[in-house]
């Protein structure tokens, strides 16, 4: 199944005919166009040509524009050439404003730049976020009582994480209205190709840009300074760039650059806006079937037709991710730069959006170069998401699903609930709640129409009962039976059995399975004496190290796990032929799972075991602790979770497989997966 990229706003493809256009340059356009012989004035010729195409699309007018290596790089140009400039007005007794402004919603490269050269050059300034409204536009009435103090401006033309634009022309009036002299800056990274700019017709002094936000390869940029602005170069050497930027000029990529904005001029190669806003509807359709309850971050008739931002009630952005990972749509959770870290959108947060939203918002976003087709597919797969979270109970469904059996392990913040579920008799035991996820618990308990028989605890709970009342309410329960100290709770052919330890209890089902606040060793004494466990018990803690469970022995003699057993996706078929009885395990959620279609290793069985249900399933493996396990889920970090959980238990064949399905992909191996 092919993929669908999604997350133009992060980096798009290269134009095909810009590919073309570098390699050209690369092998036939090579010369430095610095040197006066004919092969470098050929290369100053197509390097003037394009400087001249992107001065016609920009309205550059008077003004100054430089190719550089991208967004970043002009970022700091422009900050250092201001703030120099500041110390120079400074430094000769002219009054300056006190205050480096920002928007409070701009890329983390311009409030790192401002404080970086801020600090270096001694200016000493206060560097303050300028606050934006809902909406997520700039607070015009704090920017007019701050304005008088600013000494530079940085806003940006459209969001990168909402799409929302920036009301360019009411700041550039309130700056000529209160006569303020602060130099301004706009990032218009996410505005070229999306909205009209005549640069010079406006207030702003710079204007960065980046080629691979719009179909060029990584690396290369622009920069506009106004006519009159003052300027510092960045990078000092040989003069290039009429010594604005030295260093010899990325010349395959300023013809791949030079072709993007060909295409954008020709008015043929790009959808329409009028087409990407359509595409938008069609995406937001789906994406409402999908996800009941599902709530848009952005304003759509303020905000660029290519870019949504949203959340789904109870869905954190890690498991929207995984399942629109597993459908092959690439998407992602706010700015690219900060996706890998598991903080809430600073974006959002500053357009004061409750703290769920913020903490688990996705983003989507396409280029104008996308098609029809592409968004007809896009949106088939999205209503596939909510169909594999509705099978996973993780959504309302009209559907009934068959109780199951199982052992499943929910965790937040190192703390675990475990839900225990016997599907003869339709009921489930909680133990441990978290007030956090009672309502995935509730939602759980529901959809598979159990019973709950018991709450309980294995020590007091830290929240004095919250999380206990809190999913007795959720369940419309008034009030549920308990485990008495020295009674047993029949679920189904199972017994489940309350044993004092101290001033803690442990949960016992049947000598198989024990529950218990910690993995401490002499907590298991007593037991082991009573003969109430076994060596091979498999212990499930209330605290989450990582480890997922243990069993009797690992924790009473402390066993060291074997080395790590990594795969790589190229030698899995040779390891595969060499050990015909390996097992494949998807560790990855039963809701990612449903979302693939087809097979996910091509000609291969796959066992399915969620990483929440893998304490469940341990026991059997360990039974043949030579038989080679390969763990496998989407990036590799929940696998190695996994093979660590089983060579930490005395399995000396487990094995994962490095970097997940993302490079089993990229591998495109015969045995590379197919969904």
């Amino acid at each position: 199944m092919k993929e669908i990229y999604l997350d133009s706003n992060a980096t798009t493809c290269v134009l095909p005919a810009a590919v073309a256009a570098a390699r050209q340059a690369m092998e036939q356009g090579y010369g430095n166009p610095s040197s006066t012989h004919a092969t470098g004035l050929q290369a100053k010729a197509m390097m003037d040509g394009v400087r001249q195409r992107a001065s016609g699309l920009l309205g550059v007018g008077d003004g100054r524009l430089m190719f550089n290596s991208g967004a970043t790089e002009g970022i700091q140009t422009a900050v250092l050439s201001a703030l120099c400039a500041l110390r120079e007005r400074r430094d000769a007794g002219k009054r300056i404003g006190s205050l480096l402004l920002y928007g409070a919603t701009e890329h983390k490269a311009v409030p790192e730049s401002l404080a970086h050269w801020n600090r270096l050059l001694g200016l000493n300034l206060e560097v303050r976020k300028l606050p934006v409204d809902a909406q997520g536009r700039h607070d015009l009435q704090a920017l007019d009582a701050l304005i008088g103090d600013a000494a530079m401006l940085c806003t940006m033309a459209a969001n990168n994480e909402t799409g929302v634009v920036s009301d360019l022309s009411a700041i550039a009036q309130l700056l000529q209205e209160r006569g303020a002299d602060a130099y301004w800056m706009v990032d218009c990274v996410q505005a070229l190709g999306k909205l009209k700019l005549n640069l010079a017709a406006t207030r702003i002094d710079y204007a960065p840009f980046s080629g691979h936000k719009l179909y060029a390869p990584k690396g290369i940029g622009m920069l506009y300074v106004r006519a009159g602005a003052p300027f510092t170069p960045l990078m000092m050497g040989g003069g290039q760039e009429a010594g604005l930027r030295s260093g010899t000029e990325n010349m395959a990529g300023i013809a791949a650059l030079g072709t993007v904005l060909a295409a954008l001029d020709d008015g043929k190669t790009f959808r329409s806006h009028a087409d990407l806003a359509a595409f938008r509807e069609q995406l937001v359709a789906s994406l409402e079937r999908a996800f009941p309850g599902i709530v848009f971050n952005m304003p759509f008739d303020l905000s660029l037709p290519t870019t949504l931002n949203f959340s789904v009630p109870g869905l954190s952005s890690k498991e929207l991710l995984d399942l629109f990972d597993a459908a092959r749509v690439r998407v992602s959770s706010g700015s690219a730069c900060s996706a890998a870290k598991a903080l809430p959108s600073y974006v959002l947060e500053a357009m004061h959006v409750p703290q769920w939203r913020a903490s688990s918002a996705i983003r989507l976003s396409f280029g104008p170069l996308i098609d029809a087709a592409t968004v007809t597919a896009a949106c088939a797969r999205i209503e596939r998401c909510g169909e594999a979270l509705r099978s996973s109970c993780l959504l309302p469904s009209a559907l009934a699903p068959s109780p199951q059996d199982g052992i499943i392990q929910l965790s937040v913040d190192g703390q675990c609930t475990w839900l225990l579920s016997d599907a003869a008799s339709a009921s489930c035991v909680v133990i441990d709640p978290v007030a956090a996820l009672v309502p995935r618990l509730a939602a759980y308990i529901r959809c598979q129409h159990l019973a709950l028989r018991a709450i309980v605890h294995t020590a007091a709970p830290a929240d004095h009962g919250v999380a206990r009342l809190a999913l007795l309410q959720e369940l419309a329960i008034e009030q549920v039976g308990r485990i008495d100290i020295d009674g047993e709770l029949a679920l189904g052919q199972q017994r489940l059995r309350r044993v004092e330890c101290g001033e803690n209890h442990v949960y016992l089902l049947e000598q198989r399975f024990a529950f218990i606040g910690a993995l401490a060793p002499e907590a298991l004494t007593p037991l082991l004496d009573a003969a109430l466990v076994m060596q091979d018990t498999v212990l499930c803690a209330s605290s989450d190290d990582g480890g997922i469970c243990g069993t009797v022995r690992t924790v009473r003699d402390g066993i060291v796990p074997s080395a790590e057993l990594q795969l790589d996706a190229a030698a899995l078929p040779a390891f595969l032929r060499q050990h015909p009885d390996a097992i494949l395990v998807d560790v990855r959620e039963a809701y990612e799972h449903a979302a693939c279609a087809g097979t996910v290793f091509e000609g291969c069985a796959v066992h399915s075991v969620p990483l929440s249900r893998l304490a469940g399933q341990v026991a059997e493996w360990l039974q043949q602790p030579q038989r080679p396990l390969v763990f496998f889920c989407r990036s590799g970090n929940r696998s190695a979770r996994a093979a660590a959980c089983l060579r930490r238990l005395g399995h000396g064949a487990a094995w994962q497989l490095n970097g997940g399905m993302a490079m089993a992909e990229a591998t495109r191996h015969p045995l590379a997966i197919a969904a």
